[in-house]
């Protein structure tokens, strides 16, 4: 979903509004103004403006429903990106999730509680407000009902609703597995989307073209929200299950430490060729030139002696005097998991990997786009080639992939272990 137009930061928080939002508006303002002339309201700019006052009360009151989440977020130390008005009600982006099962009930039930006490004073207020005019009166009664119904149907246990993150912290907590609560909870969501499309479709067959549209398009949402929920689950396996060997590809050259820093010159040149094979023919980062010593390894090497030292001097260097330590590369066994090859990789300035052996050897290297399309592979997914280019041309996950933020929340709700796979560097 598009993040859409920010108009305000609340609590630090941006607050959005989706271009569907407008829509959703307009509509809810021609239905509040059809309930209330059917109840006898008089005066036709009276009732639009109560109309149009109702709708915006009731995102308020969605809003205000978003804010009880992220504020219950931001006290588990869960930074919330930003706060969304669109089609459905509203969303809160978060970076991760909490990494506590009670943490996660505690978000999950921090908006439905907001909405039951909306709920209750408005409907307490319906009295005191009738007095004053009676158009207000139904419009505080209203609101009311609106926000019981919106406490009430986001306790539904299924997923994307505020029930199904309850469902997945309570199975979570039993079971100790969060993807298990995941799982759990995405059932649900799909099989109450399924309900509503054949809901939906029934009203929609008895002649209620409005109510059957409505609960045709929940149902439609609830269900693409169980299919990329469903996807999620399938790329954190992926991410679990390959390894870094899986991925890694061999982006480096290798020389002897006895040649000279004119023979590294010229292999530059030949590298920069396109005519000839190798790995500076894939577009991205330059490859890097290994340094070995009579079949051992001794080291990494750059072009700084080449720029700092006079090109007369370049015969009589030799390129092992100038080499810098393998250790000074960042770098991943070939059988750690995925995951944490996607962490190293997004500390900053790391732009690749050093893969090694058992041994402690370099065997090969790995940047984001290789992992990006290995992930691809594993999920089914064939990444275009002009797509994977443009991939390796930014060194980025093909497709704007979020692996970080994937791998972080696996990590901080205890999905993986940090001592799995020791990293090396």
């Amino acid at each position: 979903m598009a993040e859409g137009w920010q108009i305000a930061r609340l609590w630090g928080i941006p607050l959005r509004i989706h271009p569907t939002w407008l829509a959703i508006l307009l509509l809810c303002t021609v239905v509040f103004e059809r309930n209330y002339r059917l109840a006898g309201s008089s005066g036709d700019l009276m009732i639009w403006a109560l109309a149009f006052l109702t709708a915006l009360l009731l995102f308020v009151s969605v809003l205000l429903h978003e804010l009880g989440h992220s504020l219950v977020a931001l006290s588990q130390g869960v930074k919330v990106r930003s706060i969304t008005l669109f089609l459905f009600g509203g969303f809160a982006s978060v970076d991760r999730e909490c990494a506590t099962p009670t943490g996660a009930a505690l978000v999950a039930a921090a908006g439905p509680a907001v909405s039951l006490a909306l709920a209750c004073l408005f409907l307490a207020l319906r009295a005191p407000a009738g007095q004053l005019a009676p158009g207000l009166g139904q419009m505080v009664f209203q609101l009311g009902g609106l926000n019981l119904t919106l406490a009430l149907f986001n306790l539904l246990p299924g997923l994307p609703l505020d029930g199904g993150l309850l469902l997945k912290a309570l199975v979570w907590q039993i079971t100790g597995s969060q993807r298990r609560g995941v799982q759990v909870a995405n059932s649900c969501g799909r099989f109450l989307s399924l309900m509503a499309l054949g809901l939906g479709t029934w009203i929609l067959l008895k002649g209620q073209g409005g109510p059957g549209l409505w609960m045709l398009l929940l149902g439609w949402f609830g269900l693409g929200a169980a299919r990329r929920q469903s996807q999620l689950l399938r790329l954190q396996a992926a991410l679990k299950e390959l390894r870094v060997a899986d991925a890694s590809r061999r982006r480096f050259r290798v020389v002897e430490a006895a040649g000279s820093l004119r023979q590294l010159s010229q292999q530059r040149l030949l590298g920069a060729n396109p005519a000839v094979p190798g790995p500076a023919e894939t577009p991205g980062l330059p490859p890097w030139t290994l340094v070995c010593d009579r079949g051992r390894w001794q080291g990494v090497i750059d072009d700084g002696p080449l720029q700092s030292l006079p090109v007369q001097r370049w015969d009589g260097e030799r390129i092992g005097d100038h080499a810098q330590p393998l250790s000074t590369l960042p770098a991943i066994p070939e059988q750690a998991p995925l995951w944490q090859a996607v962490l190293r990789l997004d500390e900053p300035e790391v732009t690749r990997l050093l893969v090694l052996s058992p041994a402690g050897l370099p065997t090969g290297t790995l940047e984001r786009p290789d992992l990006g399309e290995v992930v691809f592979s594993r999920l089914g997914v064939q990444v275009p080639p002009p797509l994977l280019a443009l991939a390796r041309r930014h060194n980025a996950y093909p497709m704007g992939l979020a692996l970080a933020q994937v791998a972080r929340s696996m990590l901080n709700s205890g999905e993986v272990q940090g001592a799995e796979a020791p990293t090396t560097s």
